[in-house]
């Protein structure tokens, strides 16, 4: 096997490779090329390969245990031995994500896979954390079973916290698309020795990048904006590079085999196709969902600053359906003083929500809307509408969740505008 194919499996080379490949080319070019070192064949398009096992040498001479090869750090080189350990389709989609995530990076069989990785590693006694994705409650609900993790309230003071500990922070946050300080969580943690985890699923590349404000580890649902298909589901974990030299990486990579939640062959050759195309969808998706937000929130408040010129009648119709409103971009106080716009420099996520004015509304507009699916998730390039209560049962019954696409956004304001007239009228 060609040592350039296998040349991945030393962490600071990729560490490395994944800086030098930031700091010289832009976001779209590093999706599209940060892998090409790994290319060894003709095909422009990464072949998919299927095998989960793969030969040892030949040469009988040249054959060593893993034992041996831990004891003198000769696994470079060594090449594919078992794709719960490394396999080609999900080591090219690392070298992309290490170096558009600006640091080393992991990929598991789900985002919350991902999540308990970091938590097995780290081994906190506490953890602070407040609302967000009901499904990472479930996974520090396992490991306070297993190990008596206790939950602290995000905004615990800092004393309550020490050494080892975590505070994780969603940001933007599921369902709202609200935004948080990281600077500010970063050095209530390191105050204490603490460690800050940052979920920026619903803030990807280029919209953050919550290593400059001090994040030690960054977990992403690959399953939403760097899948950005709906069509495959993936758990991502990049590693802070300071983080790194006192054996982060290289702990999470020996737990990962045997925790064994690793991604399929299919989900990693997915991956990389859909990792190319990630800055273009997301500012294109961005962009619709600020527009939207925009148009929501002048209808809803006509006589704002810099409101859109909704007429009198829309206005009054969104009025009579939406309660309120809730996306970063309506942070009105933070984007004066000044943090979000320096956190958050390029849009302010796709997703946000809308609370109704009446369950009844929120549980029938999904079936009104023609452009929009009613299904969980976020990320694809078609736009989702989610009356939430149908996975969250501790949510707002009233809320949605609003997950835009590329589609024109003008598109999809015609269509809630319609959905909106369908519920006054027939609700």
């Amino acid at each position: 096997m060609a040592s350039n194919a296998t040349s991945i499996f030393d962490e600071q080379h990729l560490i490395d490779h994944s800086t030098e490949q930031a700091s010289s080319l832009s976001l779209s070019s590093q999706a599209v090329h940060a892998d090409d070192f790994l290319n060894s064949g003709q095909d422009v398009a990464p072949p998919l390969h299927v095998s989960t096992t793969y030969r040892y040498n030949n040469d009988p001479s040249k054959l060593k245990t893993w034992a041996e090869k831990d004891a003198d750090n000769s696994h470079e080189g060594e090449g594919h031995i078992y794709s719960r350990h490394t396999a080609p389709n999900t080591t090219r989609f690392e070298a992309i994500l290490s170096s558009i995530l600006k640091g080393p990076a992991l990929t598991y069989s789900s985002g919350l896979s991902a999540l308990h990785a970091a938590l097995v590693f780290l081994n906190p006694k506490r953890i602070a954390i407040r609302d967000g994705y009901h499904g990472c409650h479930g996974v520090i609900e396992v490991h306070q079973k297993l190990t008596g993790l206790k939950k602290l309230d995000l905004y615990c003071d800092a004393s309550e916290l020490e050494s080892g500990d975590v505070v994780h922070v969603e940001t933007p946050l599921n369902p709202t698309g609200q935004a948080y300080n990281l600077k500010e969580f970063a050095e209530k943690a390191h105050s204490r020795g603490a460690f800050l985890v940052v979920d920026a699923t619903f803030g990807p590349p280029p919209l953050q990048d919550p290593f400059l404000w001090g994040a030690d580890i960054v977990i992403h649902s690959g399953t939403k904006y760097v899948g950005g298909h709906s069509d495959m589901l993936c758990g991502i974990l990049a590693v802070n590079p300071e983080r790194v030299k006192e054996g982060w990486f290289e702990g999470l990579t020996k737990e990962r085999l045997f925790l064994g939640n690793v991604m399929g062959n299919m989900e990693g050759w997915l991956g990389i196709r859909s990792v190319r195309t990630l800055e273009v969808r997301v500012e294109r998706q961005a962009f619709n969902a600020g527009m939207l937000v925009k148009w929501l929130d002048s209808a809803l408040h006509p006589g704002k600053e810099g409101a859109f010129a909704v007429g009198e009648e829309a206005s009054g119709l969104v009025r009579r359906v939406v309660g309120r409103l809730d996306h970063a971009s309506l942070q009105e106080q933070d984007i004066k003083d000044g943090w979000l716009l320096k956190q958050m420099p390029n849009g302010f996520g796709p997703v946000f929500s809308i609370t109704m004015t009446e369950q009844i509304f929120a549980r029938r507009l999904p079936s009104k809307l023609a452009l929009f699916h009613h299904a969980t998730s976020l990320g694809g390039v078609e736009s989702l509408i989610e009356w939430r209560s149908m996975t969250d049962s501790k949510i707002d019954t009233r809320l949605l969740r609003v997950s835009i696409g590329i589609e024109g956004w003008e598109d999809l304001r015609n269509d809630l505008l319609r959905g909106f007239k369908e519920l006054v009228q027939d609700p």
